[in-house]
């Protein structure tokens, strides 16, 4: 169906459905089948030759993995994407079908965790370095570019350290570096932001966060705009890729050269429950919204709370920013704040009654964790404190309760320190 006169709130529950393919069913199919039969070898040869579509093997394609990229790719107003096994392997994935060694990438110093170790110490094996520069401040970016660099990537919200560049003008800073900007767009959500409408070239995501919704899905995708042109004096090996596939070198590329050969394909059935997920996501991401800018406001109000930080807030220094870039829907449904020491923040959390304590985001449930005793623990102490990971900080994420017993249930924990 055609989807240029429906609004999100629409595209989110009808694109990429083709009932009429799967039997007039309302919910693609769970294609579980590890290889597809091919009547002739001729029919076979074409498709593994690229000359025509066609599912050969789970590991290349699936179609319920199909029918989650074109959902999402409807939603972020892109021309195509790869679903991946986690936001881990999308990222990987992306950034290994643009670079090679001695190749260098220019990125925000508030990535999340499994990011920053990525580009940080995994990819240097490879022989690629990084320079990580404030997300905030688009000369620093354009100070970082060296002859080498090749990518700039950013995320629409820091995770903890909830900063948000300004994504169009670091997209003009890295265009006119001669390099794609890539996005993580997962905190946002297309509901919140389309990174590739602000200028950046493609936009991967953790499908397991507020896509899926339900904690029930790992996954991941890739996107791609299309609108980066590979220019051949500084990705002469994209030649191949655009010859054959034009605007969609890209995801030929990362299909075609990692995607398949790394093994990062998604779980049809994970697929399936994220397309449930996604049926929501506007209301939910209304909701998580909504109910963190309640929560971050009533927290800061408290006495015993030391700091809040949600850009939501006016005082906030991404404010202003978000405001405009989040077109005004909200701003986002992660907070952290600070609480006395690491001891008051191990006691809130067993005082908890509603809320989750569990290492995810994204969940309709109300989140919480502490970063510093968990998924930083084996970072050196001046590392985790460089990255602004400090041992009173606590991140929530919002659920989608009824905003009283969120506050009802942080107010009895918070009484009894």
């Amino acid at each position: 169906m055609s989807n240029k006169e429906h609004s999100f709130d629409t595209k989110v529950i009808h694109a990429g459905q083709t009932p009429d393919a799967w039997l007039n069913s309302t919910l693609a199919p769970v294609f579980q089948s590890a290889a597809h039969r091919f009547p002739d070898a001729e029919g076979l040869s074409r498709v593994f030759a690229g000359k025509e579509p066609g599912h050969i093997y789970m590991r290349l394609r699936n179609p319920t993995n199909e029918a989650l990229e074109r959902r999402v790719s409807a939603l972020e107003g892109a021309i195509g994407a790869v679903a991946t096994s986690s936001g881990m392997a999308a990222i990987t994935d992306a950034v290994l079908a643009i670079l090679k060694a001695g190749d260098h990438i220019v990125a925000g110093n508030s990535l999340f965790m499994s990011t920053y170790l990525l580009f940080t110490q995994v990819i240097k094996k490879f022989g690629i370095e990084v320079t990580l520069v404030d997300p905030m401040k688009p000369e620093e970016w354009k100070k970082a570019v060296k002859p080498s660099t090749r990518l700039f990537f950013a995320e629409t919200i820091g995770n903890p350290v909830m900063d948000v560049p300004d994504l169009a003008r670091l997209a003009a800073v890295a265009h006119d570096a001669g390099c794609p900007l890539v996005v993580d767009n997962t905190l946002a959500t297309p509901w919140l932001c389309r990174p590739l409408d602000l200028g950046a070239d493609i936009v991967v995501h953790s499908t397991t966060k507020f896509l899926n919704g339900h904690g029930s899905a790992v996954g991941g995708i890739i996107l791609d705009s299309g609108k980066f042109g590979w220019p051949d004096d500084r990705y002469a090996d994209f030649k191949p890729f655009k010859d054959r596939a034009g605007a969609r070198a890209f995801l030929d590329r990362v299909w075609r050269e990692i995607h398949i050969n790394f093994g990062t394909s998604a779980a049809p059935w994970h697929s399936y429950l994220t397309l449930i997920g996604i049926d929501t996501l506007a209301l939910r991401m209304e909701r998580h919204c909504r109910n963190a800018e309640a929560l971050a406001v009533w927290l800061k109000a408290h006495p015993k709370v030391k700091w809040v930080n949600y850009p939501g807030l006016p005082d906030h220094p991404a404010h202003p920013v978000a405001r405009s870039q989040f077109k005004g829907l909200g701003f986002g449904g992660l907070l952290t704040f600070g609480l006395a020491d690491e001891k008051a923040c191990f006691e809130l959390i067993r005082r908890l009654k509603l809320v989750y304590h569990l290492a995810n985001l994204g969940d309709c449930k109300t989140l919480i964790i502490h970063p510093w005793s968990s998924q930083y623990v084996s970072f050196p102490e001046d590392r985790r404190r460089a990255l602004n990971i400090f041992p009173d900080l606590l991140r929530v994420s919002v659920g989608i309760e009824a905003i009283d017993d969120i506050i009802g249930d942080f107010d009895q924990a918070l009484s009894q320190l």
